[in-house]
């Protein structure tokens, strides 16, 4: 009875505590989809809007006014919606995504899916262009011909391959109708063999195509004034996790649009720049956000490199604006003020703000005083570039700002032109330059068309990012008259002395490394890596294939330390994964280092959590006793413990103490975890 009451006073205890922690477990994973701009309203049943907007979902219920969002983490299978329409006769939603793949959602929100379309290989033109339903079944219009879909049944009836990019389907009587792209239609009798292509005659009379627009005419007003949460864009091809907050951007120099969305995420709200009503001064457009940065001494003060300039912000609007009319910013043609490219800016703590001018006729780096002064930087070694009839332009895409622990500046050539790595020192305009990449084995590394990134570990040697993979520039080769580019050899480990180069041949695009030192690889079109720290151990590969990745081409990676949540910046959205490192403690004390779940009810099978350690703790889980029951070393700040002892067994009921030691040997208990079975 005392071990009972001993156990629900610890429960008590621990419950004031963990009121006040909302943390996600370990290998769980969220979705950040955008829901801003409605493109489809499909009406439900009585009460139910279903809209597809930013080629996402959610649902609107009329009666009670609750707002439902949908993603691939949480009910669906896939990401990126082309259609959606409702079959009245069978209760559900088609969700047909632009790959092809097809999902059936319920008032219920249940899902079944349909992948024999998706995964069926064929030479002839998989494209989806529209839906047509009808009594149980979903017609779809492809670039070969329709595929019919048995909604009740959840399968696929027939195809029919009419050789033609169908755009339109509508049955009429007993006749169907087919619209091709080129204005060309077809008719069968439905109780003809319509597989059989002979059955299909052109007609020149047919009934309207006409899509019905009596949800969207009804709704669209209702769902305008709707908030369903989410960043405005799914687009995040530059992020930066600083101030507890996520920063995210387009990235993308063309992305086919003149849109820009500044945005962080900070305790799960979205907060926006005011970029829609940016109105800069005369003549200084606000296009294609590149890269950004803040401020080291307040957050509130950012500056934003764009297609068309550079931008201030301040407490989210708008400070200045500075283009060729106004500062040595150059065009990359010399006249064309939408095209004066800033790829690159960092914030330096004394005030001042550097950016990169790539494609510049006559400058490349430039800098912007505390006092509103421009200085250009004159490097010789960044401009190289020809093009458009100019000679030696400042190189294509200098990009990838980021200071190491020196102060030094490093930046990247993400281009096919030159692609190469620099290090400036900023107080002396001493440059190294790293355009030829020669690894230990004495060999060249060919075929290196783009180097995308850089990111110094903890030792203070650096990470590239490459078409090649990832190339490890050492501490002691940097200032190197020769410098030797590591590739890490990885063992077998099958019985021979063989090893592999680590992600050879595997295209990098982004870089980042948590708290335990482990490394983060997002790669072009192969998901996302994690090597240990010691760079010997493939810990994860997250593909769409075996996660909730959301797509396998991944743009950024950007970790939250305290967290130990990591960032995916993807082709088709943003999404996050809880890992389990964080950022090392300088000392562990019983106020910062806690455990959750805790207390750990009947029926958790997942890991319990230990954060606030020091780097590399021995860790120790022992009995109220002192019997050991586990041991091992945390990742950075974090420990995890599955619930069970040394022999795999589930541990009974009771307090368990948390015991480290730290690598100066000092000892102590720091935590207890309730377990109840």
């Amino acid at each position: 009875m005392k071990r009972l009451a001993l156990i629900l006073l610890l429960i008590a205890q621990l419950s004031i505590v963990n009121c006040q922690l909302s943390i996600a477990q370990i290998g769980t994973w969220k979705a950040y989809m955008s829901y801003y701009e409605p493109q489809q309203i499909v009406k439900a049943g009585a009460n139910t809007l279903f809209v597809r907007a930013s080629n996402s979902l959610y649902s609107y219920n009329l009666n009670d006014h609750s707002i439902t969002t949908y993603d691939k983490v949480n009910t669906l299978n896939d990401t990126y919606i082309n259609f959606i329409a409702w079959n009245q006769q069978v209760k559900q939603l088609m969700v047909v995504y632009q790959n092809g793949n097809i999902d059936l959602l319920d008032l219920n929100d249940n899902v079944t899916n349909i992948s024999s379309y998706y995964s069926k290989t064929m030479t002839k033109d998989k494209t989806i262009n529209k839906v047509y339903i009808y009594q149980q079944y979903a017609y779809l219009c492809t670039g070969f011909g329709i595929v019919k879909i048995n909604m009740q049944r959840a399968e696929i009836s027939e195809s029919y391959i009419l050789d033609q990019n169908i755009v339109a389907v509508n049955i009429s009587g007993n006749q169907i109708y087919a619209k091709a792209k080129d204005g060309k239609v077809f008719v069968a009798t439905m109780t003809a063999n319509l597989i059989d292509k002979s059955n299909w005659q052109q007609t020149d009379t047919y009934p309207s195509f006409t899509d019905d627009t009596a949800d969207w005419d009804n709704y669209i007003a209702t769902v305008k004034t709707l908030q369903p949460g989410g960043p405005k864009n799914n687009t995040h091809g530059y992020m930066r996790f600083e101030n507890q907050k996520l920063y995210t951007c387009e990235g993308s120099l063309m992305d086919g649009s003149n849109t820009t969305h500044i945005q962080t995420l900070s305790d799960g709200e979205w907060v926006f720049m005011d970029d829609e009503n940016v109105k800069p001064e005369k003549g200084i457009n606000y296009y294609n956000a590149m890269c950004l940065d803040t401020d080291p001494n307040d957050d509130t003060h950012m500056f934003v490199g764009t297609r068309t300039g550079l931008f201030e912000f301040r407490n989210g609007k708008i400070a200045n604006a500075y283009n060729s009319t106004n500062s040595p910013i150059e065009a990359f043609d010399g006249k064309s003020v939408d095209y004066e490219l800033i790829t690159g800016v960092k914030c330096l703590s004394d005030g001042r703000v550097l950016f990169m001018n790539s494609q510049a006729p006559t400058q490349s780096l430039i800098e912007l005083s505390q006092d509103g002064k421009f200085t250009s930087h004159s490097i010789p070694v960044l401009m190289k570039l020809n093009q458009n009839g100019y000679t030696n332009k400042s190189l294509g895409n200098l990009s990838d700002l980021r200071l190491d622990n020196n102060g030094h500046l490093w930046f990247v050539n993400n281009n096919w032109y030159i692609p190469s790595l620099y290090r400036y020192d900023i107080d002396t305009k001493k440059i190294l330059t790293f355009t030829s990449f020669k690894n230990q084995d004495g060999l060249s590394i060919e075929n290196i068309n783009y180097v995308s990134c850089t990111m110094e570990d903890k030792d203070g040697n650096v990470w590239v990012g490459t078409q090649q993979g990832p190339l490890l520039l050492e501490k002691d080769q940097i200032e190197s008259s020769s410098p030797v580019f590591t590739q890490v050899k990885v063992p077998r480990n099958d019985g021979t002395n063989y090893a592999d180069y680590l992600l050879t041949g595997i295209g990098i695009t982004s870089i980042c490394i948590d708290g335990g030192g482990r490394k983060w690889f997002g790669t072009e079109n192969n998901g996302v890596y994690l090597i240990s720290e010691d760079n010997l151990t493939q810990i994860h590969h997250f593909t769409t294939d075996n996660s909730k990745l959301l797509s396998n081409h991944v743009t950024s990676i950007s970790v939250n330390n305290k967290t130990g949540e990591v960032f995916f910046g993807t082709e088709r959205g943003l999404c996050s994964y809880i890992s389990d490192a964080t950022s090392p403690a300088s000392e562990m004390n019983e106020d910062d280092v806690y455990a959750y779940p805790n207390p750990v009810e009947p029926g958790y099978t997942g890991l319990i959590t230990v954060v606030g350690l020091s780097y590399d703790a021995d860790v120790k889980i022992l009995t109220s006793s002192g019997r050991l029951v586990a041991q091992g070393r945390s990742n950075g700040g974090t420990f995890t413990w599955n619930g069970c002892d040394q022999q795999g067994r589930r541990v009974a009921s009771g307090v368990y103490m948390v015991a480290t030691a730290t690598s100066n040997g000092d000892k102590g208990v720091v935590c207890k975890i309730a377990v109840i079975n």
